[in-house]
């Protein structure tokens, strides 16, 4: 355990939460949730069944309902054949922790997109793997490009680890790039875990590609999604895998030594976000789009920042020109501008020189923050 860190992101959060207990106004860009209420008729469709006595466990998979639900929307929405069968219920991210343990051996190497989520190194690490980091850079959108993949492949690689729409970047793949990816784990027998939370969240028309939806792809992917960004539903702790027969069988077994099922009428909760009206998405997407037309703008009217227009997830990932690590940079716009942003090295190598600000809060403290911010960087020029 001595080399698995605490998450930068959770640090950060439990630092604004502490500063504001003081009753210091922090503007915080760290909070990788939507601020968003859950959907009405979601909450209503929970707190029904909890109110009904549906308190129990439940099959360890998921109810059949909402299996059902998940494989109607995994092939309708993205094109992955899949039957009730090959989905396990659970949140996502124990979906991604159970995918990893359960496949990674000592030794195995993994190839993780850097920068990334920040927990995908800690967890190869703990299954005894290695992580191999792919850079993607500014110049290309973040996009995790198969050429760089092919590179790094070795006979010790198992794993490879895609995530689009991007966290921390908001990149998103294009439909050559999954191409060339599944391209290369079928040329070397590899699997792919796919995490797609991000996937309701995406911009200027873009679509989004499901690897496990192209030929020869599904036998060897695991799909990760779940409710907590699209739905606005992080504290709910609910999501899925999809995966094959001879995968699904290794990761059950962690599922029911470890959380059993999902809570029962927190999965009714989820049916009725599959099967219920999606405006309550749709318009919350619209409002992101807004937030991120701003917040790009704003920083780059700053002297020292520049920032691409992300086309997925709800964060954007600038780089400064202010001669500081992106640690120091954050700590200084924390005490300076009381001002909290995730500084980029959090998220691998590749973030130094880069800041993940979330822009999951109102348009009123995207402003407010940018003012903050243009005003505490002129003392640095």
């Amino acid at each position: 355990m001595d080399s698995v860190l605490s998450p930068a992101t959770v640090k950060m959060m439990n630092i604004v939460s502490s500063l504001r207990a003081q009753g210091i106004d922090i503007i915080s860009f760290s909070m990788g949730e939507p601020d968003f209420a859950t959907p009405k008729h979601i909450s209503e469709a929970a707190a029904s069944a909890l109110l009904s006595g549906f308190t129990h466990y439940t099959p360890s998979a998921g109810i059949p309902e909402l299996l059902e639900a998940i494989a109607e929307k995994s092939k309708v929405e993205n094109g992955i054949q899949c039957t009730p069968k090959d989905i396990v219920v659970t949140p996502a991210k124990l979906a991604i922790f159970a995918s990893i343990i359960s496949q990674i051996n000592d030794g195995d190497e993994v190839i993780i997109p850097d920068p990334s989520w920040v927990s995908y190194e800690p967890i190869v690490r703990l299954a005894g793997g290695v992580p191999v980091l792919a850079k993607t850079t500014y110049e290309d959108e973040f996009r995790l490009k198969p050429e760089t993949v092919a590179k790094l492949v070795t006979n010790k690689t198992n794993m490879l680890i895609i995530n689009s729409p991007s966290n921390p970047t908001g990149a998103v793949m294009t439909k050559e790039d999954i191409k060339g990816i599944a391209d290369i784990a079928k040329d070397h027998d590899l699997i792919v875990l796919s995490d797609e939370l991000y996937e309701k969240i995406i911009y200027d028309g873009v679509e989004h590609l499901s690897i496990a939806s192209l030929p020869g792809m599904f036998e060897r992917t695991i799909t990760v999604n779940g409710f907590s960004k699209g739905y606005a539903m992080t504290g709910w702790r609910i999501g899925w895998l999809i995966a094959p027969t001879q995968i699904m069988a290794e990761i059950k077994k962690i599922q029911e030594h470890t959380i059993t099922c999902a809570a029962s009428f927190v999965q009714k909760g989820a049916v009725a976000a599959l099967k219920g009206p999606q405006e309550p998405v749709k318009a919350m997407v619209q409002r992101f789009n807004a937030r991120r037309d701003l917040i790009v703008e704003g920083l780059n009217n700053i002297p020292g920042f520049k920032c691409l227009k992300p086309h997925g997830a709800f964060y954007v990932f600038p780089k400064f020109e202010f001669k500081m690590t992106s640690a120091e940079f954050a700590e200084f716009l924390l005490k300076e501008a009381h001002v909290a942003v995730t500084p980029g090295s959090s998220f691998g190598p590749a973030g130094e020189g880069h800041l993940r600000f979330s822009y999951a809060t109102s348009r009123e403290n995207i402003r407010k923050g940018l003012e903050r911010i243009e005003k505490a960087v002129s003392k640095l020029r």
